[in-house]
């Protein structure tokens, strides 16, 4: 199981860098570089078992209340196959969804240094 997590560590720390990466051309880059820059760095210190359990909690808790805050007020998808941007719901969907996927990674981290250093 300790492998299992070491590896999704290392994993969410590439998906993470990768997703700052491509804000760069985002309008509003500065803020989704420093969100998925966040995610890459408390990633990375899970993975290396430096990351207290107090500040995983608290990003797993920011994300997802970030991730109902930028809740499209219509639900239109996210349209993976197409990397434009269609209308503002498809953009807030695609955020949304992102800070979701971080919120459920430190919720887990979280949970899995709860659990470890019982």
């Amino acid at each position: 199981m300790q492998s299992f997590f070491k590896i999704l560590s290392w994993l969410m720390v590439l998906l993470f860098a990768w997703a700052a990466y491509v804000q760069i051309n985002d309008p509003d880059s500065f803020m989704w570089i420093l969100i998925y820059g966040i995610a890459a760095l408390g990633s990375l210190l899970f993975a290396l078992g430096k990351l207290p359990y107090w500040v995983s909690l608290l990003l797993g808790i920011a994300f997802l209340v970030g991730a109902f805050m930028f809740w499209p007020e219509t639900y239109e998808g996210v349209g993976v196959g197409d990397m434009e941007m269609k209308t503002t719901n498809v953009e807030r969907g695609r955020e949304s969804l992102g800070l979701g996927i971080a919120a459920l990674v430190f919720l887990i981290f979280s949970w899995r240094i709860r659990v470890t250093t019982k």
